[in-house]
């Protein structure tokens, strides 16, 4: 295999990695608006993702910066023809952050009320449009003979896009709600559990019909292989959440993320950025990836860095494993 296509592979988990952990947290952030019924509840839903929500971004910023390393022509196609969804997610992730920084400093009503509602939409927003995002990159959009661009803004948003942002939203959202279910007790536990029922229902329509179109459309046995698994875990991941058993459910939702992303990179795969305008002006494994030299530089670095972040975030992950409830809520009001 050559470096170009180990880079492809190691992107794409990158990828799923963000998905799998930033997945639950945009979901819980959506949750504070669909779930919580008072601002205890809304502080125990914000306290789950409270001490990992930070480290799950560090995934998107290597996938960016190894995208930028070693596939600058993608890098530069993409972040052009998407700047501004792209810059509508940036912005997001921002006020999501000083959201929840800043959301406790004050103890007027209005000013949690307000940092509670940009946390909503900054978790909503960004999980809708990561799905149009891929969904286009999988599509492929209008690329023309020098490798660039050339479409609008409005060409991102078609019906299959739209659907992928669907899938990603709705996906996100039960991911999160098990995660709650997993990380509560009491009421705000047993609410959580019907939720992700009523939830998982409507996401597995969407991401069965997203799938099967993905499959129809560009699909060979290996993505086949894959969407068989997405579907199983996600019917399996209601099951265990019916059952309270919060723990698989968590882990199948996962599981369904893996699987359904795994899909999207299987049928991409040696395209990087299909052109729908001509296969022969496509950005591909080879045409769009950096030097031998610099893959060999970038390997030997990610190959001495990875583990060591992978060990500090599984600790964290380890230290704050507890289950939270509102009991645990001393003064409501501060």
């Amino acid at each position: 295999m050559e470096l170009h296509d180990v880079w492809f592979v190691l992107i794409a988990v990158l990828w799923i990695g963000y998905f799998f952990l930033e997945g639950f947290d945009f979901g819980v952030g959506v949750l504070t608006k669909l779930l919580a019924r008072n601002r205890p509840e809304k502080r125990v839903l914000i306290n789950t993702i409270g001490p990992v929500w930070d480290g799950n971004e560090v995934w998107l910023l290597s996938a960016g910066g190894a995208t930028f390393a070693a596939f600058p022509e993608w890098y530069a196609t993409l972040f052009s023809g998407f700047y501004l969804p792209l810059l509508l997610i940036l912005v997001c992730l921002i006020v999501r952050g000083v959201a929840f920084e800043y959301r406790a400093k004050r103890p007027e009503e209005s000013w949690q009320r307000n940092w509670e509602t940009a946390i909503f939409w900054t978790s909503l927003l960004p999980a809708f449009l990561w799905g149009v995002a891929f969904a286009n990159i999988v599509r492929g959009v209008k690329i023309g003979p020098d490798l660039e661009y050339v479409g609008n803004v409005a060409d991102l948003f078609n019906p299959y896009a739209l659907l992928g942002g669907l899938v990603t939203l709705s996906l996100f959202t039960f991911h999160g709600t098990v995660f709650v279910g997993l990380k509560t007790v009491g009421d705000i536990r047993e609410r959580a559990r019907k939720l992700a029922l009523r939830v998982g229902l409507a996401t597995a329509v969407l991401a069965l019909v997203f799938l099967l179109w993905t499959q129809a459309d560009k699909g060979d046995t290996t993505s086949l292989v894959a969407l068989i698994v997405a579907v199983a875990s996600l019917a399996v991941a209601l099951g265990a959440a019916h059952v309270r058993r919060e723990g698989w459910a968590f882990a199948l939702s996962g599981l369904t993320i893996v699987a359904a992303v795994t899909m999207l990179f299987l049928v991409l795969f040696p395209n990087v950025m299909p052109s729908s305008l001509n296969a022969d002006w496509s950005l591909t494994v080879t045409n769009a990836s950096s030097s031998p030299y610099t893959l060999k530089i970038m390997t030997w670095c990610a190959g001495i860095a990875t583990p060591i972040v992978l060990l500090y975030q599984g600790w964290t992950y380890w230290v704050f494993r507890k289950r939270i409830g509102t009991h645990h809520i001393a003064d409501a009001s501060h």
